[in-house]
């Protein structure tokens, strides 16, 4: 029998931090069958459909996708197709570009991967040439769908896929689903419409707190020990109305609607109550013409098991030490299973000795992006530490080579007396009862060295690009003052 499962899950347990998303889930799901997973925000559905396709780590329990055991890697399994959260989608491509994009990372031609079958299939085909970013929401869901379908999955998990469909939308939608249960392919999806559920499912689970609070056919819901309401109309409302108040274990309800005037009645009875009523009506000679349910057999269960639960339905938050029984006994199980799993077990462990927190306060793809973002960090330091030494070695080689151009330019330079003014090399001697040279006015020739504005510059330059030398211990008043004693002699 288990190998007719396309999903069979045991004791399934996932935390967020404090908070338990799934404690202690088991689900069946046959080849074949579409199951239904319903419950209010927050009850855990999203997170179940992310562990069958591989983008979530369960802590504890056991998960088996097409008869085969899910690992503890983020990788969906063999034959599984879907999308959580909506699909996703290149804005700017069109339909058809799409389709192919994704069976060109698969290695297949978009000719022979099926693209526009796919797209016809989900009533597309008339826009398969128009960009995505100008479909609407349903459209958007269908072509999640025709991506899905490209891959031929023996298991489809989908997240609210009739989410903002209109009812053409949903009429292909139901088609393709239907026709793939029948070619054997079992379906996973969750959705709050429970017209849908009721229209395409065999079986529900209805989750709540992150448990599972009921499992099974839809058959079963209806049979259950739990009052409903009816809408019944006949063709003698007054006399159906006495003998509904005359029957045992039915109540007359106030009709909302104001339809009372119009011969409807709406009582409130169990499913056993409800048929000895309409026998009665039956053999009183009345012609019964309408019998429904004012609220789904499905929702009415749906409300009643949610509520049992207490209000709002979402994940439980759990102070330290309340955490469910089930779900602390799961993570022990897990982490002596890693203990004695060898190399199985031996990154886990590492993960946890090096983030320094219980396993319990940090979920597993938790680690893993904090991971991810630390190793971008550094690589990216890394980037701007080779930019830098790059930026300094191209600055000493410029600082070099502008020292070398000034050398060039004045190779015969000797040093002279700090106190003496330089003279043009092409001047001759000077006259000794020349005058005193007047003291603004400079270098005498353009080409005379090291002391010509062109060298200035070139020296400027080298002293603003290379370090100056470091000088410790040092008078540097002394050549300061001697220097201007000598300026001071020569002038008189």
């Amino acid at each position: 029998m288990d190998s007719l499962l396309a999903i069979r899950a045991r004791g399934i347990t996932k935390c967020f931090g404090d908070v338990v998303a799934l404690d202690g889930i088991d689900l069946d799901v046959a080849q074949g069958q579409i199951h239904g997973l319903v419950g209010p925000n927050g009850a855990g559905k999203t997170t179940l459909l992310g562990l069958m396709l591989g983008l979530a780590v369960a802590d504890g329990g056991r998960l088996e996708i097409l008869g085969a055991p899910v690992g503890r890697t983020f990788a969906a399994p063999d034959g599984v197709a879907g999308f959580v959260d909506g699909p996703g989608l290149y804005p700017s491509l069109t339909a058809r570009q799409n389709l192919a994009a994704l069976a060109a990372l698969r290695g297949e031609d978009a000719r022979t991967a099926g693209v526009d079958d796919a797209l016809e299939q989900v009533g597309l085909g008339d826009v398969a040439d128009d960009r995505a970013r100008g479909f609407s929401l349903g459209m958007r869901q269908r072509l999640g769908l025709a991506a899905a379908l490209l891959t031929k999955p023996r298991l489809l998990v989908l997240d609210e896929p009739s989410n903002g469909l209109d009812p053409a939308g949903k009429k292909h939608v139901h088609g393709v689903l239907t026709r793939l249960a029948a070619e054997g392919t079992g379906v996973v999806l969750s959705s709050h419409r429970m017209d849908d559920l009721e229209a395409l499912c065999s079986e529900v689970t209805i989750l709540a707190t992150g448990r599972v609070v009921f499992s099974g056919p839809l058959g079963k819901l209806a049979a259950e020990n739990r009052e409903l309401d009816y809408r019944l109309a006949t063709s003698d409302p007054r006399t159906a109305r006495q003998l509904a108040a005359e029957a045992s274990g039915v109540r007359l309800v106030d009709d909302a609607g104001g339809r009372q005037d119009a011969g409807v009645l709406v009582v409130r009875a169990l499913v056993p109550a409800l048929d000895e009523l309409v026998v009665r009506l039956v053999r009183s000679g009345i012609a019964l013409r309408e019998l429904a349910p004012v609220v789904s057999p499905l929702e009415a269960a749906f409300l009643a098991l949610t509520e049992q639960q207490g209000s709002g339905g979402g994940a439980q938050g759990v102070l330290a030490g309340e955490q469910p029984a089930r779900a602390r006994a799961a993570q022990q199980d897990a982490v002596a299973e890693e203990r004695l799993g060898g190399a199985e077990g031996a990154p886990a462990r590492t993960r946890r000795q090096a983030s320094g927190a219980p396993q319990q306060n940090l979920g597993a793809e938790q680690q893993h992006i904090r991971a991810e973002s630390q190793s971008a960090r550094a690589e990216s330091q890394l980037a701007r530490t080779e930019e830098q030494l790059a930026r300094a070695e191209e600055q000493s080689a410029r600082g070099e080579v502008l020292s070398a151009r000034a050398e060039q330019q004045d190779p015969g330079a000797q040093p002279r007396d700090p106190g003496t003014e330089p003279q043009d090399p092409g001047a001759g001697p000077q006259d000794p009862g020349a005058g005193p040279q007047d003291p603004g006015a400079g270098p005498q020739g353009p080409g005379a060295g090291p002391q010509g504005p062109g060298a200035e510059r070139q020296h400027a330059r080298v002293e603003g690009q290379l370090p100056l030398p470091r000088v410790e211990n040092q008078d540097c008043s002394a050549p300061a003052q001697e220097s201007t004693a000598q300026q001071q002699e020569a002038g008189r």
